[in-house]
């Protein structure tokens, strides 16, 4: 837990959204606090689903009072061009946020796609074991579902370490807790998840 913080200096901090800083995101949240120093006035923010990367946007723009344009990769390419041009003229940041590279993006406009070419582009990896193991916690402390002291160790030892998957397990487990009446316990776990797309059919689990 020690390399996990809040970005102290940022507004929101005890807010719900609380947006937890690791080594998975830390250069994606320092170079959004740095937006001052931006060369140009735009960049790109990419990372995998359910990342965070919406939430981070929205305190970007309360941080600097910039323009956010979310799931850019399907907005119109116009509006992008003419968002781009404001920036540049206004020196208002624009953080256009994206799913993937803008190399990878599909852009007609030439022009566009040589202002997207330009633009710095930082993304946010899948978490790592500090990360995943916050969330983990944070997602059953906000459920309000009973649970074992080493439960979020054991899932984290065996489920998929993506944001997606963090999101997905935790769900299955509080509703199985809700309808069942139970604490959820790493008996429960095994029990609600074997075989499923979270964790794999083990026909032997006591080395678990």
């Amino acid at each position: 837990m020690s390399q996990i913080s809040l970005p102290f200096d940022w507004p929101g901090q005890g807010a719900d959204d609380d947006y937890l800083v690791s080594e998975a995101n830390r250069i994606a949240v320092r170079h959004l606090e740095g937006w001052q120093g931006w060369p140009l006035a735009v960049t790109v923010l990419g990372g995998p689903p359910l990342s965070g990367r919406s939430m981070l946007g929205r305190r970007f723009a309360a941080l600097s009072g910039g323009v956010v344009i979310d799931d850019a990769q399907g907005q119109d390419e116009l509006l992008l061009f003419n968002a781009w041009n404001d920036a540049q003229t206004s020196r208002r940041p624009l953080l256009l946020i994206g799913r993937e590279s803008p190399t990878q993006w599909q852009v007609a406009l030439p022009d566009l796609r040589s202002r997207l070419a330009a633009a710095p582009f930082i993304s946010i990896a899948q978490p790592d074991e500090p990360l995943a193991r916050a969330l983990i916690e944070r997602a059953l402390a906000r459920m309000g579902a009973a649970h074992a002291a080493d439960l979020p160790d054991w899932l984290l030892r065996r489920i998929e370490r993506s944001y997606a998957a963090i999101a997905g397990v935790t769900h299955v487990l509080n509703e199985a807790a809700l309808s069942s009446g139970r604490k959820i316990s790493v008996a429960m776990a095994k029990e609600t998840l074997h075989g499923s797309a979270f964790l794999p059919i083990v026909p032997d689990d006591r080395h678990f």
